[in-house]
């Protein structure tokens, strides 16, 4: 629930806009709001999670903020670098660390990277990909 703002300043608007829809999505997600997310996905959408074996789709998207994954009790996210193209597709590199609980595991640390693929669909971004996830993993 906290973002580093030390790179604030050298963000255009545009940039701005699109690092403030990553965070929000994290606050989405932290919520385990699953019918937000879908209207913030492409219907097209694919991802793939380090250490996993095959990229995944939008359902299994959407099972990733759901009721069964772990709970996110806090975070903080550094963005890395965020671009955006011709006003229409925005890609976004950042860390994260986080607090997350399973029933199995309880309460753990983690920290990891992300880059996320966004397309400019309106006045909305929406996610088309994403690739990375918890340090460590291969």
């Amino acid at each position: 629930m906290d973002t580093d703002a030390g790179d604030d300043a050298r963000f255009t608007d545009e940039q701005r806009e699109l690092w403030d829809h990553v965070a929000a999505l994290w606050e989405v997600a932290r919520r385990r709001e699953t019918e937000p997310v879908r209207k913030l996905l492409h219907r097209e959408y694919s991802g793939w999670v380090t250490g996993t074996d095959a990229p995944h789709d939008y359902e299994a998207a959407i099972a990733s903020v759901g009721p069964y994954s772990p709970r996110v009790l806090r975070y903080r996210l550094k963005p890395l670098k965020v671009t955006v193209f011709d006003h229409e597709v925005g890609v976004v590199h950042y860390s994260y660390e986080a607090a997350v609980e399973t029933p199995d595991t309880g309460a753990k640390s983690i920290s990891g990277r992300w880059t996320e693929v966004y397309k400019k669909d309106g006045d909305r971004w929406l996610m088309i990909s994403v690739s990375g996830g918890p340090d460590g993993m291969r």
